[in-house]
């Protein structure tokens, strides 16, 4: 009987698992499917079908069931495994590991397991797919048509924008569920990371600040009757006094912009929510220069403005019955006779005078003057998003996106915002300690570094920040460690990560729902 099953094994392997040839199936005209199977649990003898796949299965006289069985041990969460010829509707189907059904919010980790496992073993499907050119694929929703949705959409993108060969473009749809708004809502909230993973990826020279901006009002354009969007000039920033925004962009040839979007999904009496994003569109250090190694990385500091706005696209998307402001200050920190020196005094919005010890410490500079300027607004609660400093990758890496808060209210819906997404956050220490570091300034009221020590960089940072703040509920996300994927999250590829768009998304929906 050993030999026997070896065989069968064998041919299953040999016919049925393998690739037909592109050119005699056409496999980019044909549709693929992605089913689902979770690992055994307890005394149950293998694993089980989702309710999806076990139709299918149904509908294949249990071939599917069988061939799983003979093709090789229970798959693993996140791996994946093809059969072909099964359907005549779908010459490739590829079944994916869930992990174990039974699994849900995770305590250690501060996230929704159950939900992150879906996204990764649909991504992991999605891609085997992709690469074998099928340009259509049916998605069974795993329990979770969001979470699906989701990890078919950021798992099947690349920024290939520039590349003479590109990967397939493979477009996505529910299969066998009748979970279309959770379906829907999945696709919104993954195009929105996508959509800041698009700008923190794209060159410099591509993604100037005005380029940035325009890209928003294309993207913006199709909820035009909800959202206003103001593209303020450099002549505008002088008679707002913004004395720190403008001592960043100086050094470089392109004008700065500040980005204004009004987002009206609820009655004008409403207090916004007020989202500013960090908008350096390339940080070469200004006259203290960055190191040449990695520097090309820094066209993606403008990942908070970017995260912000693309969070904003959702948000009009999904329709949200909230209103929220988002600000992005938009320039380039670069090397120039007319750029801001190590010593330089300059004055914020709120009248503050700053020496700016550090010309690479400007985002804290940019979102001074973007806060004072957003309070204007009355906000119901403040959340700004930049890639801030090196020292909260060195603190978190990019297992969390860093949260300094004055509000426990705040850190609460954010933190349950980032379960559900599976984008974590960490609250980090917003000492009066820190404060001293940047108050203590030889020549103006505050110094734009820590002037005793290096140590504790990311709260020093947050405590410059909370100098521009008045408003009870803020909260800053240093999102430097979350900024690139290499590995870490399995259904992002390699690239910019667009981090944690999503989790704002997450957390503007409940507040809007939350009254």
């Amino acid at each position: 009987m050993l030999v026997v099953r070896k065989a069968a094994q064998a041919a299953a392997r040999k016919h049925l698992c393998r690739p037909f040839s592109a050119s005699h199936t056409h496999l980019q005209e044909r549709k693929g499917l992605v089913l689902g199977v979770f690992e055994k649990d307890g005394e149950e003898e293998g694993g089980h079908l989702t309710e999806a796949a076990a139709r299918f299965d149904q509908s294949v006289s249990g071939k599917l069931s069988e061939l799983l069985k003979i093709s090789g041990p229970g798959l693993k969460k996140g791996k994946s495994r093809l059969f072909y010829g099964i359907h005549q509707d779908f010459p490739c189907v590829a079944v994916v590991g869930l992990g174990k059904d039974s699994e849900g919010v995770c305590g250690a980790e501060k996230w929704h397991s159950r939900k992150e496992n879906i996204r990764q073993a649909v991504s992991a499907g999605c891609r085997t797919l992709q690469e074998l050119e099928v340009g259509h694929v049916e998605v069974d929703d795993c329990g979770d048509a969001k979470s699906a949705a989701e990890g078919a959409v950021l798992g099947l993108f690349s920024y290939d924008e520039l590349k003479s060969k590109k990967k397939t473009r493979v477009t996505s749809q529910l299969h066998g569920s009748a979970d279309v708004d959770g379906w829907k809502k999945g696709i919104i909230y993954a195009e929105g990371q996508n959509l800041a993973r698009f700008l923190m990826e794209a060159p410099a020279n591509r993604i100037t600040p005005t380029a940035f901006a325009n890209t928003m009002e294309e993207r913006l354009a199709p909820h035009a009757e909800r959202v206003t969007i103001k593209k303020r000039s450099k002549a505008w920033m002088e008679e707002q006094q913004m004395g720190a925004f403008l001592s960043v962009a100086r050094g470089s040839e392109e004008p700065p912009v500040f980005l204004e979007l009004h987002y009206s999904g609820s009655a004008d009496s409403q207090q916004p929510l007020l989202l500013v994003g960090k908008g350096i569109t390339f940080d070469s250090g200004g006259i203290s220069l960055k190191p040449s190694q990695s520097m090309d990385a820094m066209r993606a500091d403008m990942g908070g403005a970017a995260t912000v706005c693309a969070s904003i696209v959702a948000a009009a998307a999904l329709k949200l019955p909230v209103n929220i402001v988002g600000l992005a200050p938009l320039c380039e920190n670069m090397p120039s006779g007319k750029a801001t020196k190590p010593g330089d005094v300059v004055t914020a919005k709120n009248g503050k005078t700053i020496q700016v010890d550090n010309t690479d410490a400007e985002g804290r500079l940019i979102l001074a003057d973007a806060l004072c300027y957003g309070h204007t607004f009355n906000p119901r609660a403040i959340v700004n998003v930049a890639t801030l400093t090196g020292a909260m990758d060195v603190a978190l890496g990019s297992a969390a996106t860093g949260v300094f808060t004055n509000s426990d209210w705040l850190w609460e819906q954010l933190q349950q915002a980032s379960v559900v997404t599976g984008d974590r956050v960490w609250r980090m220490p917003l000492f009066q300690h820190y404060t001293k570091q940047v108050t203590d300034s030889q020549l103006a009221d505050l110094n734009n570094i820590g002037k005793y020590s290096r140590s504790g960089g990311a709260c020093t940072a947050a405590a410059f920040l909370r100098e521009f703040v008045t408003a009870p509920h803020w909260a800053h996300l240093d999102i430097a460690g979350v900024m690139s994927n290499k590995d870490e999250v399995p259904y992002l590829r390699k690239g910019m990560s667009g981090r944690p768009t999503r989790t704002l998304v997450e957390f503007a929906a409940r507040l809007a729902h939350s009254g």
